[in-house]
């Protein structure tokens, strides 16, 4: 999604405006799909800020489809850290690690050396392939064109950069917000608390607390996971722009979401229950913390292929605090660090060059050539606007009639909402073109529709797998 620098989404996304998704199972192939897997055991795919478990096939495999290389980088790095080996880090501090680099503007120093030793190991995959094969052989690079690559080499020496004063995000951050509200500015409080309340919560985000998002709306720091410092800049959130200053000139900044926060994609749905209970009202756990249980519970499965069980509640547990670990020790050969056993098996996914991803990317690219991609009875699910506080509920009906409309002319048709999303996702399933298909008359608009019907009305709703309220709407 790509928007207006004054519009508090930025230009930049560096997670997903809704919660994660189990992909495979919408797709008809999970436990409460059409097919069977063919072992129970959950597994992580890499788009982390899109998707959550997925049932694992031997054969699957994921095609990596973003807007520029800055968040093309941050999925490897994610994909790499989901894949450390417990002796290197273990399971609470790699959730507290992802958390951090997810979503704060401000890092700890041991996330920060982290950051900088994968830097220097992601340096040597994009410049040597025969490297890269042999020690993260699942992940195919072989799209990325020779441009792309130099780019992707510049952005990780600059995460490698030591130097703070390289990315001043708490600088940027304020420059932002004060573009944004303007002479709102003074009154920010009063505008976050009216953001938190009177939108996202009443869109189904109703576990985000006052307190982390007012944290969040001012500093950019999302996840507090533990006693630490939190002073380093995270550089991962730097990407650049072209401004216009009398010519074009081209500058490295901030430009990334101010309005929503990284809550959404693990924070506001789980499906542990007692993480949503409320106590007189008001949700007894914090998006922070539902964030931290579901992270936490996706690298274990990923790890250990079982179903995660939760240790018994201790005091440091019932406070919220986590408790302290020592931080990781640096790995001496980062180089031979072998991520292909974890990766066997096809699990792995596929990374497209950066002209190449805006064709899947945007939605108004819905066109009837997206056939020629998809097989028949296919599935495809959009991310609505519905946890923007810009958008008005008026402009999120328009644009789920849009995304309707074009989905239709593109051959799909509108079948219910994915299972557990509140007006998040609208699903569509390819119809097959035949005398009787109502979707002809829009791919062959030349050619009058039999009942009359205009040719930018989208055709009936078809049932659905599952129907949850607030859904897709009928048109």
């Amino acid at each position: 999604m790509t928007t207006a620098a004054g519009s508090s989404f930025g230009t930049t996304c560096w997670w997903g405006f809704s919660p994660a998704l189990d992909l495979q199972r919408e797709c008809g192939h999970g436990p409460s799909g059409m097919g069977e897997p063919i072992t129970p055991a959950p597994v992580w795919t890499p788009t982390f800020p899109r998707a959550s478990q997925l049932v694992f096939f031997p054969s699957s495999q994921f095609y990596l489809v973003e807007n520029n290389l800055e968040a093309l980088g941050r999925q490897l790095l994610f994909l790499s850290l989901a894949l450390e080996s417990p002796e290197k880090l273990g399971l609470q501090e790699k959730s507290e690690m992802f958390l951090e680099l997810l979503g704060n503007s401000l890092i700890r120093r041991p996330t920060a050396a982290y950051l900088q030793e994968k830097s220097d190991l992601f340096v040597r995959y994009v410049t040597d392939p025969d490297f890269q094969q042999r020690h993260l052989g699942a992940v195919d690079l072989s799209a990325l064109k020779f441009k792309e690559r130099d780019q992707l080499e510049s952005i990780f020496r600059f995460w490698r950069n030591p130097d703070p004063q390289a990315f001043p995000i708490a600088r940027l951050w304020d420059l932002r917000v004060r573009q944004y509200l303007g002479t709102r500015y003074d009154a920010r409080r009063g505008v976050c608390d009216w953001d938190l309340t009177m939108k996202l919560h009443e869109r189904g985000a109703s576990v985000i607390g006052g307190r982390e998002f007012s944290r969040w709306r001012d500093t950019g720091v999302a996840f507090e996971l533990r006693e630490g410092v939190y002073d380093v800049p995270n550089k991962t959130l730097a990407s650049g722009r072209v401004l216009r200053q009398g010519e074009l000139v081209p500058a490295r900044g901030y430009w990334g979401d101010i309005g929503t926060g990284p809550y959404l994609p693990f924070g506001i749905e789980s499906e542990e229950p007692s993480l949503l209970r409320t106590v007189n009202g008001v949700p007894a756990k914090s998006a922070q913390e539902i964030s931290l249980y579901n992270v936490t519970a996706l690298f274990h499965e990923l790890a250990a292929r079982v179903r995660y069980t939760p240790p018994p509640p201790t005091p440091e547990g019932a406070s919220g605090a986590a408790p302290v670990q020592e931080s990781p020790a640096p790995n001496p050969e980062p180089d031979l660090q072998d991520h292909s056993e974890s990766l066997r098996q096809g699990r792995g996914g596929e990374f497209h060059p950066q002209l190449r991803l805006s064709v899947l990317h945007m939605v108004h690219t819905l066109t009837p050539e997206l056939q020629l991609v998809s097989a028949p009875g296919a599935t495809l699910i959009t991310e609505l606007t519905s946890f923007l506080p810009d958008v008005r509920k008026e402009q999120a009906d328009a644009f789920l009639a849009r995304v309707t409309a074009m989905a239709a002319g593109a051959g799909f048709a509108p079948c219910g909402t994915p299972e557990g999303q509140n007006r998040a996702w609208a699903r569509f399933q390819r119809r097959e073109e035949g005398p009787d298909d109502p979707l002809r008359p829009l791919l062959a608009p030349d050619v009058p529709p039999e009942d009359g019907r205009p040719t930018d009305v989208p055709p009936p709703v078809c049932p659905g797998p599952s129907s949850v309220g607030g859904g897709v709407h009928e048109v």
